[in-house]
């Protein structure tokens, strides 16, 4: 089964290495996989590394193609400029941070075997802490497709992790190119809400990817998922998240302090864990209180690009 692997790039340079790595060392038949990276207007030497790595792929029998977009600013448009270029039945996503299991096409692939299937999501998972706060992210799992897969709303996957039919494109269009996040949610639901297209989830192909190492990268991101929420609900009218109560966060600290932090405690006498990650669940739940205090920041003062209206086509 052919397929085209997909990963769109701005300023990538430091995760390259690691990545293509992971991709040289996959275990699907080489002669059935084509891998396109899209800079997206990159300045660090992204292009000169890529460039490079073309001969390094083709002196190991695979085939790296190299393509740019420079129109438009957003994550969504490369990929879209990447579909358009590939010539695998199926197109495979995955992002320049991420670091895929060697084994993780050859099982994303697999499910399609089924010819009802059209869409297969992957699993995302942390790489190993190096502090406490990504010890809290891999506690809370906050990078799992489980979240994405049990969405009220209707089932999505991210596109760290995704599997496509390519004539899934040709039927229900591209990503939306002006968004800037929320696109794959998008996607899904435009293939998946009616039940006309089937879905699978993959578990077993793995992608991993570092998770946030500072307060501040961590506020970020919990952003991006209120701007995300925001866009959906213009979009499709989700339900936004309530103003966080603080009654309600007072009675969260308070049970924190009283019964959450001498049980964590207990349990840590029990059983062996690191100072690190036992930080990381003692400051669980004022943790999970900033990252909603920032997604709900996100989330008010995001507002829809008008062109986000906008679906490309093949």
């Amino acid at each position: 089964m052919q397929v085209s692997v997909i990963i769109p790039v701005y300023n990538g340079a430091d995760h390259l290495p690691d990545l293509l790595q992971c991709l040289r060392a996959q275990t699907y038949p080489a002669d059935q996989v084509e891998y396109i990276v899209v800079d997206n207007n990159s300045t660090d030497g992204t292009q000169h590394y890529l460039q490079r790595a073309i001969v390094d792929f083709q002196e190991n029998g695979l085939t790296l193609q190299v393509a740019i977009e420079s129109k438009i600013q957003s994550s969504y448009a490369a990929r879209n400029t990447g579909i358009r270029l590939a010539k695998g039945d199926i197109v495979a996503f995955t992002d320049a941070d991420c670091r895929p299991d060697r084994h993780w096409l050859a099982q994303l692939m697999e499910p399609f075997t089924d010819s009802t299937i059209e869409v297969v999501i992957g699993e995302v998972a942390g790489l190993p802490s190096q502090n406490w706060l990504e010890s809290y992210a891999e506690y809370r799992q906050v990078l799992s497709q489980k979240y994405t897969l049990e969405h009220p709303f209707c089932p999505y996957g991210q596109t760290a992790n995704l599997a496509v039919k390519r004539s899934l494109f040709s039927e229900i269009g591209l990503f939306r190119p002006y968004l800037t996040t929320g696109g794959d949610a998008d996607f899904c639901w435009r293939a998946l809400k009616t039940k006309v297209h089937q879905y699978q989830f993959a578990p077993q192909a793995l992608v991993f990817h570092r998770h946030r190492s500072t307060l501040k990268e961590l506020a970020q991101q919990w952003q991006r998922y209120g701007r995300s929420n925001r866009y959906l609900h213009d979009l499709y009218g989700v339900d936004l998240m309530e103003k966080p109560q603080k009654s309600y966060q007072i009675y969260l600290l308070t049970r924190w302090l009283v019964r959450e932090i001498p049980s964590h405690i207990m349990a840590s006498f029990k059983t062996k864990i690191s100072g690190t990650v036992l930080l990381a669940r003692l400051l669980s739940t004022p943790l999970s209180l900033y990252c909603n205090q920032n997604r709900f920041q996100g989330q008010t003062q995001a507002k829809l690009p008008a062109l986000a209206h906008q679906i490309d086509r093949l």
